[in-house]
């Protein structure tokens, strides 16, 4: 083993021991399951902020974003960006403060929980098919991170890539399983900070790499479309194809998967405070924007690097752009391997923020919606945080053995992102905004949103054409539709629903 893998892997170490402790420290402090999943709603303005950005981006931040950009220029990437951006600014805007009220109010410490809750659903049947689409699309999703994990040491060090698959896993359940939720908000915060770090480091020596900045500009302007916001570059070809104003359309909604996303939702019910949550809001956006345009810089910036042949990168792989600079950086002395082991870090911090999330979200699911509030099982503090703690392991397991082979994966974060923006997403809008919505328009919102991500995916959009766009934005349509259509063709809520509907609205606009 060289001397700059050397110094990566004793960054790296110490980051991942870092992460351990907190875990350890924070498992002194759940005394329950409010808790272990939701911190007892004792989160600060900039954990939250942070901890909800650093969960929600993963590694698509460093690995997905610059990896298009690089191979199709600035309009998928843009769009998407954009989408996003304005998506977590909305969400903190309108939904976070409404969420903290009525989840406190109901007393409700998971999603599924307090859509039950808030419907009225006496028998949980809206909680345990909420918990369902949170098991359907969390496993692959956090099964996805886990092979990035794995795919990332076996690149860099040659090792087996079930082994760094399985010790990265290890690491994740660890720190999760002791600390819970407050474990993985501090260490989400920790996390998006190495992220930044990552970030500007590789755009600085990536431009060096490019052979400058001009250089960066002469190859982004010598490929047709590249620089372009309605064509994009076809690399096999080498022409521009046109981005017409469906494709953006649909591109920008990625920015309603928001409002359905359970690891993002938790932190808004977790702030100790609401009048923190304006702080939270401009930190959270600000972040965004700016690091999803670093992104997008670094994958202009690694076409260059890869044009002039410093960089060795086919299109296939484009997503390793950020590895491949951090190599390059680690041969250079041991204090910039040292460095390069930061980014490397980073790209492990940003799976490693959803991951956690993801365990979290899903482990409750089981637990406390499924086990103890569909099928009625009490039980005690001590055995309720020990049935957590398992369901956690258990899931990853599960995600272990579904990433036992090493593939492409990054498709599954983008599916799993349009399952959870129609299914929950919608529901989400009605249930805080529109007083009139039922157990009914709840239900069936929920059921063909999820039901018609799957639809269009996998049938609809095989026709092409004006069908080949990304399934979030029908499928959240239809959720919509069928949410207005039940809810006004059945019974209207009870006085009590609708009057703890009232209070939370009266109490948002104080």
């Amino acid at each position: 083993m060289s001397a700059s893998q050397i110094c990566i892997i004793a960054s790296i170490a110490i980051y991942l021991i870092i992460m351990i402790v907190i875990g350890a420290v924070y498992s002194r402090k759940n005394k329950n399951t409010d808790d272990f999943y939701l911190g007892g709603r004792k989160l600060g303005p900039l954990v939250t902020a942070m901890s909800a950005e650093a969960s929600d981006m993963s590694s698509w931040l460093l690995m997905g974003l610059p990896g298009v950009a690089l191979v199709s220029g600035l309009a998928e990437a843009t769009w998407t960006a954009l989408g996003l951006g304005i998506g977590t600014y909305v969400n903190w805007l309108i939904v976070s403060k409404r969420l903290r009220n009525y989840t406190q109010k109901l007393d409700a410490v998971t999603v599924p929980e307090f859509f039950s809750k808030r419907f009225g659903d006496k028998k949980n049947i809206l909680a345990a098919i909420a918990a369902l689409v949170i098991i359907v699309f969390f496993v692959p999703y956090t099964a996805s991170g886990f092979n990035a994990c794995g795919t990332l040491f076996s690149s860099l060090f040659g090792v087996d890539y079930f082994t760094a698959m399985i010790i990265s896993a290890i690491v994740i359940v660890a720190y999760t399983t002791l600390g819970g939720f407050l474990a993985a908000s501090t260490t989400d915060l920790i996390q998006s900070v190495v992220m930044t770090v990552a970030l500007f480091v590789v755009v600085f020596f990536g431009i060096s790499y490019a052979g400058g900045w001009d250089n960066v500009v002469a190859n982004a302007q010598a490929n047709p479309g590249y620089l372009e916001l309605f064509n994009t570059f076809d690399a096999s070809s080498g022409e521009k194809v046109p981005y017409n104003a469906l494709t953006v359309a649909s591109t920008l909604a990625w920015g309603l998967g928001y409002f359905g996303m359970p690891h993002v939702l938790l932190r808004f019910m977790a702030i100790s405070d609401t009048k923190k949550l304006k702080t939270s809001r401009r930190i959270a956006t600000v972040w965004v924007f700016i690091s999803m345009a670093v992104a997008i810089l670094i994958g202009v910036v690694g076409a260059a690097a890869v044009a002039n042949g410093t960089i060795q990168l086919s299109s296939d792989n484009a997503q390793r752009i950020l590895i491949e600079i951090a190599k390059k950086i680690s041969a250079h002395g041991a204090a910039l391997a040292l460095l390069a082991g930061v980014i490397i870090a980073g790209i492990l911090a940003a799976t490693m923020s959803t991951a956690d999330s993801q365990l979290l979200a899903a482990s409750s699911a089981v637990s406390q919606n499924i086990f103890q509030e569909f099928f009625g099982k009490k039980l005690s503090q001590k055995a309720s945080m020990l049935v957590a703690r398992g369901t956690v392991i258990v899931i990853a397991v599960v995600g272990v053995i579904w990433a036992r082979k090493e593939g492409q994966v990054f498709e599954i974060v983008s599916f799993a992102w349009a399952g959870f923006g129609a299914a929950f997403g919608p529901v989400v809008l009605f249930s805080l905004f529109w007083k009139r919505t039922n157990l009914y328009g709840a239900l069936a919102g929920m059921i063909s949103g999820g039901a018609m991500v799957f639809i269009w995916k996998y049938v609809i959009s095989k026709l092409g054409g004006i069908f080949e766009i990304y399934e979030l934005l029908p499928a959240f349509l239809v959720s919509c539709f069928f949410i207005v259509i039940f809810s006004l063709a059945t019974r209207a809520p009870s006085k009590e629903i609708t009057d703890n509907f009232e209070s939370v609205k009266k109490e948002t606009a104080e």
